[in-house]
């Protein structure tokens, strides 16, 4: 049975990787997407998410817009610009959408998503949480509807942003509490797992084909790669987003493990921190899974396949 896909995103350079996975893998039926700010402002994420829909022939996929600021601060940062460029998909030659949001209510949209899929419905967010956070609190009844919750955030062990945090909790780290609080059984697939497989850039030499995917794939990830060197001082990727993706399409695809899961907000050095507490001890109750490993080689023969898919339907 195809399973109903909802993506809630913030494009991105791997969120795009992980849009055209999704797109391209038969097991699921993308039936929306929203979107987010936090690899760029909301202006340039809803851009992406219509420009690359467009361009892998999907306005079939409606889109609509949500929050740009976060649920209870003050926004501190949108991305790190050296990461996904000034426009979010490091300045790849894409046209402007002629297609536009169906909704700049998000949480509206989601609901009504998942209120009428006649399928059961995975929810996928691979930016912040704001934009789900916002569901919790205005479209509480939807919540038990969601079959399934995968979040590409979040470290049991260790950061990026900061030493504990991962960047789409310390973006908004009061939106993930909360979710974390309501309710939804959420699988996070955080820094603990997606820091354990490196795609390496000759795993992308077919995108030199010439084809047009090739071309706008080819720069993105370059530009992607590039930045990796300088910070980790060699030629790959963490492709974080994908991995959630993958996780989302392929259910168990991971080894994970139950958790209790909560939020630092407040702590001198801990804020955006995803406390884990897999001991579960004193009646504590676990409110989601943490992902540990996945066979790495069995994630690319995935991802490749799929991309490759989506380049042939690319013209």
């Amino acid at each position: 049975m195809t399973r109903a896909l909802l993506i809630d995103t913030d494009p991105g350079i791997d969120d795009a990787v992980a849009i055209a996975l999704a797109l391209a893998s038969p097991e699921v039926d993308v039936i929306g997407i929203t979107t987010v700010g936090g690899n760029s402002g909301l202006a340039a994420t809803t851009n992406n998410a219509l420009r690359l829909l467009e361009f892998m022939g999907r306005t079939d996929v409606p889109v609509a817009s949500g929050y740009d600021e976060p649920y209870v601060r003050a926004k501190m940062e949108t991305g790190y610009e050296p990461v996904h460029g000034h426009d979010g998909l490091a300045g790849v030659d894409l046209p402007q959408p002629i297609t536009e949001v169906v909704s700049t209510d998000a949480p509206a949209f989601l609901a009504d998503k998942i209120r009428n899929s006649p399928d059961p419905v995975t929810l996928v967010a691979i930016g912040p949480l704001t934009n789900i956070a916002h569901l919790v609190d205005q479209h509480p009844d939807v919540i038990p509807m969601i079959d399934r919750f995968v979040i590409m955030g979040g470290a049991a062990r260790t950061g990026n942003v900061t030493p504990v945090a991962e960047f789409n909790i310390w973006h908004d780290p009061e939106a993930a509490k909360r979710v974390f609080a309501s309710g939804i059984n959420t699988v996070m697939v955080g820094l603990d797992v997606t820091h354990s497989v490196k795609t390496f850039e000759h795993l992308w030499g077919w995108l030199k084909d010439g084809s047009k995917f090739g071309k706008v794939f080819d720069h993105i990830l370059t530009s992607y790669t590039d930045f990796y060197e300088t910070f980790y001082g060699e030629r790959m990727t963490h492709q974080h987003d994908a991995l959630a993706m993958a996780e989302a399409i392929w259910p168990n695809l991971m080894e994970l493990e139950p958790a209790f899961i909560d939020v630092e907000c407040q702590g001198e050095l801990t804020t955006g921190m995803t406390v884990t507490d897999t001991r579960l001890r004193n009646d504590v109750k676990p409110n989601g899974y943490v992902a540990w490993t996945i066979d790495g080689d069995d994630f690319h023969q995935k991802l490749m396949s799929a991309l490759e898919k989506m380049a042939q339907k690319v013209s």
